[in-house]
């Protein structure tokens, strides 16, 4: 093989945001390899696969397929993560042209991996600590910092605990030192990220430990934004709330995927929390002052009647949330849900997720027209990709990806001793000035 200095590598990172983490302390593994958007140049490529539902596992394996199709002759290929943990075995077989398959274990041992060229499942999870250099993708600004591995909850239709195992969080320590380091290295907007956010440290035997991170942050004294994602309802406590509502470092952002209301439903899919304690958290939540809350509902699951659907329909008209994500049930072997009855065919569940579309659509709309005329703190993301000629940037509230694009015309504008300053990657303040087919404009006003 010729001189590693000019391998190029390729890497394709599928799935949820904790993927693209791990996807990231690989590329820090693998630095003396020059990273390459095109395939059919890669000396190495990687794919990073989920294997979380089924069109997830069905696109992971287009994707390899498609991979080993178009590389070049002597390239390797490397499969890793979800789907390559759970079905080491059924991919060997299926897909021999595959180089090495590791699963979510190995991430920091893939350079070796590569030099022995052999696949090593080892039963360990891999969780990054703050010692793994990690090549942050698509932002100079923003990070996600990844807190646990794993989950404790039973949930009926997920098959996380799996091939996650338990709960593994990282140590406090550990966290801060990582946002220290991305922070001397430019990073201000962060987002910390888990299966099960609320319970960090719960298996460390720290009942509040992301009060406890919280706390720890804001001392840090550090001007940056952050937002905690994947709260869940049998962990979060109100004083949490109180504590993110109050936090200097973390915005007024509530991620809680409830997954349903109806009492029934919430007990089959075994969420560990009943109607009245999600009214209690979501009411807190929203009476926080420019708050922003964000579920996910699981439709069509087993057991899910029209009445208990008629009951999610109408608490989602009559709780303000600003944004949803709907999931149609997919049947996972081993999970407490796949031999359950009553499972609604594909036809009703695509109903009433197109019925609840119309509803969250309407409320998303409404939510938008409300912003026109509005200032704004926003972070500015770059080049948008919907149009050449504008930059794309979300309000400092929201998301990155998730949850919107605010599409800016200016590229440069007068800073406070009325200079001529371009835009870059960062907080400014702006004005929405329009919404237009569901699409919002802004205009740079200064830089924050």
């Amino acid at each position: 093989m010729h001189s590693h200095s000019q391998q190029n590598l390729h890497l394709i990172s599928l799935g949820c945001t904790k993927n693209l983490v791990d996807s990231e302390v690989m590329l820090g593994q693998l630095k003396s390899y020059h990273l390459t958007p095109e395939l059919k140049l890669a000396d190495i490529i990687i794919i990073n696969t989920c294997g979380f539902i089924e069109s997830a596992k069905q696109e992971s394996i287009q994707t390899i397929l498609e991979a080993s199709a178009n590389r070049k002759k002597g390239a390797l290929l490397v499969v890793s993560g979800c789907l390559a943990e759970r079905y080491a075995k059924e991919l060997k077989e299926e897909i021999p042209e595959i180089d090495i398959i590791t699963g979510v274990g190995d991430y920091d041992k893939i350079a070796e991996m590569i030099a022995q060229l052999r696949s090593l499942q080892s039963k360990q999870v891999f969780l990054a600590d703050e010692r793994n250099e990690r090549v942050i993708i698509g932002s100079s600004f923003h990070a996600y910092i990844k807190l646990s591995e794993g989950c404790n909850q039973q949930c009926s239709f997920c098959a996380i605990p799996q091939f996650k195992g338990k709960l593994h969080s990282r140590t406090l320590n550990s966290t801060l030192k990582e946002l220290e380091n991305l922070y001397n290295q430019g990073f201000r907007d962060f987002s910390f990220i888990a299966q099960d956010s609320s319970s960090y440290m719960r298996d460390l035997g720290q009942k509040d430990g992301l009060r406890q991170l919280i706390d720890e942050i804001d001392k840090l004294n550090l001007p940056i934004s952050a937002r905690i994602f994947y709260l869940y309802p049998s962990s979060t406590s109100l004083e949490l709330i109180e504590s993110i509502a109050t936090s200097k470092s973390f915005l007024p952002y509530f991620d809680m995927p409830i997954q349903h209301i109806s009492d029934s439903m919430l007990k089959i899919m075994r969420r560990g929390a009943n109607k009245a304690k999600h009214i209690e958290l979501l009411k807190a939540m929203r009476e926080i002052p420019h708050s922003f809350v964000r579920t996910s509902f699981v439709i069509g699951h087993p057991n899910e009647g029209e009445a208990e659907f008629a009951e999610l329909c109408e608490f989602i008209q009559s709780f303000d949330f600003d944004r949803i994500n709907l999931f149609a049930y997919s049947p996972q072997e081993g999970t407490a849900a796949f031999t359950l009855p009553n499972r609604p065919d594909t036809k009703t569940t695509n109903k009433r997720i197109n019925a609840l579309n119309r509803i969250i659509k309407s409320q998303y709309k409404a939510h938008n027209l409300a912003l026109v005329g509005q200032e704004a703190q926003i972070i500015l993301e770059g080049k948008s990709e919907m149009s050449a000629y504008f930059y794309k940037a979300r309000l400092k509230l929201w998301g990155k990806d998730i949850d919107g694009e605010i599409l800016i015309n200016d590229s440069e504008i007068v800073d406070n001793n009325n200079e001529m300053i371009s835009l870059q990657e960062g907080y400014y303040r702006a004005k929405i000035t329009q919404c237009k087919d569901n699409l919002l404009f802004g205009k740079v006003i200064s830089p924050l």
